[in-house]
């Protein structure tokens, strides 16, 4: 799993959201934006993640935020109707795009090892550019992250 590091350019992708339609990063080329893959819509730790970025959405001056998962459009656009979370969830059901940004790997739970989604989070500056990269994030800290890399 290679990871992106700060200064390199982002992967552009289209994916469809929650509603089906495609988004691409090239979409938001000219701003700020996060990116961040999260395993499973509405899980605890991915339902935390996300409504925490919903909280903040106001604060980080017009970036713009996408998130990422296995999970079809249908099952993105109960998550976001059940939290009013009100920015694009993308599917990336053969996780073609996690694999291009790092973030689908080795996991490990109860002693068995399986491949899925490494939570991480990145912010791609205007020239779409990796500005900040965080792997590994725990879903408290997505927020507060991106708030920091914003207003720093």
């Amino acid at each position: 799993m290679a990871h992106l590091l700060q200064g390199d350019p982002a992967p552009d992708f289209t994916l469809p959201d929650q509603d089906g339609i495609g988004v691409s990063l090239g979409d938001h080329r000219g701003h700020k934006v996060l990116v961040y893959f999260y395993p499973k819509a509405d899980t605890p730790g991915c339902t935390a993640q996300s409504c925490g970025l919903r909280d903040i959405k106001g604060d980080v001056g017009g970036a713009a935020i996408l998130g990422i998962s296995p999970d079809p459009p249908a099952k993105q656009a109960k998550f976001d109707a059940k939290y009013g979370l009100g920015f694009p969830l993308l599917s990336d059901p053969d996780h073609a795009v996690a694999d291009a940004w790092g973030t689908w790997g080795e996991k490990s739970m109860y002693g068995k090892k399986y491949m899925g989604i490494v939570r991480s989070a990145f912010l791609i500056d205007e020239d779409g550019r990796i500005a900040h990269a965080w792997y590994k994030v725990s879903p408290k800290d997505t927020a507060a992250n991106l708030l920091n890399a914003v207003k720093g």
